[in-house]
């Protein structure tokens, strides 16, 4: 149905222009949302607790009902799991999307109509800005390849159906996400993640016009740029013969579905191995030469992986749609390669924490309208999920204003730092330093974590980092002598602690492979694939356990201690567990 395309695209831009007009006032919009919210959740059991009914003003809201964490919220969700209804929402709770558990216990969050056609709304008005934001350079929107699960992994006793996010999003709203789709909506219901990978690339390399790539997070982008360079041959081979390889993990019926939709494409073909044998291997950027975004999360550690995008991408501008969690939506990307994006003021009611209350179990909070730019806060949201004043452990900052609505940015999570005493290094911290160095320094990095040492007192820190395959460190003492200046440089904590107590860091190179290790790791934990993700500093000593060090490298004067372990040697060889 080609001409379902413009009827979205011209609904999308509609969509914006409504969220545009909000934006102007507020206050108002937010105030509208809260009172709303609170009238439709007023009967439930915990609107009944909190005397919903009752408040007037925000501030008695603010009053009445508690910052609770999620543990507050746990034995009422798993009432919901065994069928109870109006618990904490008062519509039916359709679906419980379980979050990813990498940063923490994994959680369940209640998913209603109400809640998903918020979700499904923001999207629209991210369409319409990115649409718009294309237009004015030339370019078109379109159709992406997208290779996201759509497998639920389960239902509750009660019959809810839980699993990731994506998964309830696109399953939930299939009609309207598969016009968007490069590819049929069944590759996305292939469960083994390579098989799922290729079959979404096969079909999408078939459609020469595919406009963009989405994906969570950055790392998944390049993940699917590796695969694309893996199979070059097998996937060239298909398309020339009509056939789907036959090692690819699939579920018989669905490999029935897309055979019957596949069939060959020589002349695509031709040009991929064209293409293939000039360059010596297949990208994005030259297999779709009309890509015009990457769609994918945009602040915290993304701009270390945006290091590596040109060499897969060109200039292809990188948008950041929106700004989500499982527990709710809390801004909107108006325009390509910004990190700010615009508060969600018609998603949910926002409250922030300055910094000077975090530490208090009942702070006071700040409004929308009363945010300071260049401040940094701790997001609070009230949404139709059932949660009130949530706080998700995000940090944002505030970088300006659309109209009276906040451009925030995400920082880092809040308790995500490390200390050697005191001076709390965060991944923002770590993440400018490594985005630096790989300039500085003209090298590619797969990637990085920056963790303490064991038998050290104070802790050194270790920068344990993996090149990427055809990469060489020349200068190794060099890179930690920078490194050292760098984290000065933007922790002035650090640097003030390490002219006295904190000993001279030391840089450990890793093996080829090391972080693909990490993250089969976290496959096997359960997080989901498109969830996948992992800190770049952590106080686990035991986070790179049995990972192998090809090469550690000390600043001039850093001694061994003598209660240092002997298994880790300079420019030597050991497995980080022998330390």
């Amino acid at each position: 149905m080609p001409f379902v395309m413009p009827i979205l695209t011209a609904a999308a831009r509609f969509t914006k222009s409504n969220f545009v007009k909000k934006t102007r006032q507020t206050a108002l919009v937010q105030e509208k949302f809260l009172r709303d919210l609170l009238q439709v959740h007023q009967n439930t059991e915990l609107g009944q607790k909190y005397k919903l009914s009752e408040i007037k003003t925000i501030d008695q809201f603010r009053q009445q009902v508690p910052i609770l964490p999620y543990s507050s919220y746990e034995p009422l969700i798993e009432r919901i799991c065994q069928g109870e209804q109006n618990i904490l929402t008062a519509e039916p709770v359709v679906y419980l999307t379980l979050t990813s558990g990498s940063t923490g216990k994994k959680k369940l969050i209640p998913t209603t109509r109400r809640s998903q056609n918020v979700v499904r709304q923001a999207t629209l008005t991210s369409i319409g800005f990115l649409s718009e934001a294309l237009h004015s350079r030339g370019l078109h929107f379109g159709k992406l390849l997208v290779t996201n699960s759509t497998q639920q992994w389960g239902r509750t006793n009660g019959g809810i159906p839980y699993g990731p996010a994506s998964a309830g999003v696109l399953q939930m709203d299939k009609f309207l996400y598969k016009q968007f789709f490069a590819h049929p909506y069944e590759t996305l219901q292939v469960a083994d993640s390579s098989s799922r990978h290729y079959v979404c690339l096969l079909f999408a390399l078939r459609e020469p016009l595919t406009r963009g790539i989405l994906a969570n997070f950055p790392m998944l982008i390049l993940r699917t740029c590796n695969y694309l360079e893996k199979y070059a041959e097998d996937l060239i081979r298909d398309l020339e013969k009509g056939t789907i390889a036959d090692w690819l993990e699939l579920e018989p019926e669905i490999r029935l579905k897309l055979e019957q939709q596949w069939s060959a494409n020589p002349v695509r073909a031709a040009q991929l191995r064209e293409i293939l044998d000039l360059k010596g291997r297949l990208t994005p950027k030259l297999v779709w030469s009309d890509l015009s975004f990457v769609a994918n999360a945009r602040g915290g550690t993304s701009d270390f992986y945006f290091e590596r995008f040109p060499a897969y991408f060109g200039n292809t501008g990188i948008f950041g749609a929106v700004f989500s969690s499982a527990e709710g939506m809390f801004s909107i990307y108006h325009d390509l390669d910004h990190d700010g994006s615009i508060l969600a003021i018609d998603s949910g009611f926002f409250e922030f924490i300055p910094e000077d209350q975090w530490q208090l179990e009942q702070p006071k909070t700040l409004l929308a309208n009363e945010v300071k730019v260049g401040e940094r806060y701790r997001i609070l949201t009230t949404s139709y999920g059932g949660f009130y004043r949530y706080d998700i452990g995000d940090v944002i900052e505030v970088l300006g204003f659309y109209e009276q609505a906040p451009i925030i940015v995400f920082r880092h999570r809040c308790g995500g730092l490390i200390s050697s005493t005191t001076e709390k290094t965060t991944e923002s911290h770590a993440t400018q330093v490594m985005q630096a160095l790989q300039q500085e320094f003209r090298l590619s990095l797969e990637d990085f974590c920056i963790t303490l040492s064991e038998d050290d007192f104070p802790a050194r820190y270790l920068a344990n980092i993996e090149l990427t395959s055809g990469t060489t460190l020349s200068d190794p003492q060099a890179f930690l002598t920078s490194f050292d200046r760098r984290l000065q440089e933007v922790n002035t904590h650090y640097e003030i602690s390490r002219r006295d107590t904190i000993p001279p860091p030391r840089l450990r190179i890793l093996t080829k492979g090391s972080f693909a290790i990490l993250r089969q790791r976290q496959l096997q934990k359960g997080i989901p694939d498109s969830q996948l993700k992992f800190p770049h500093i952590s106080e686990d000593r035991s986070f790179l356990t049995g990972l192998t060090v090809e090469h550690e490298i000390r600043l001039a004067g850093d001694l061994a201690s003598s209660n240092e372990g002997s298994g880790i040697r300079d420019q030597g060889l050991g497995k980080l567990n022998e330390i």
